[in-house]
């Protein structure tokens, strides 16, 4: 996968404070986020910009791509 945002969007979710909760179904990981006090899927097959802000959204981290 030569264009994937995943580590980038793994390395920010990290760095805010969340944490990968479990596997979840398929190609996606469930994460948890201390901002939102949310959980929510984060798919490690990020190809789009579009894909990795919404991520970033819902983890209560503004954009970054």
């Amino acid at each position: 996968m030569g264009n994937s945002y995943y580590q980038q969007v793994r390395d920010i979710l990290l760095a805010k404070g969340c944490s990968f909760v479990r596997q979840g179904k398929g190609s996606h990981e469930i994460w948890f986020s201390p901002i939102t006090r949310a959980y929510f899927p984060v798919s490690v097959t990020v190809v789009s910009r579009h894909t990795a802000n919404a991520i970033l959204k819902q983890a209560g981290i503004g954009k970054a791509f």
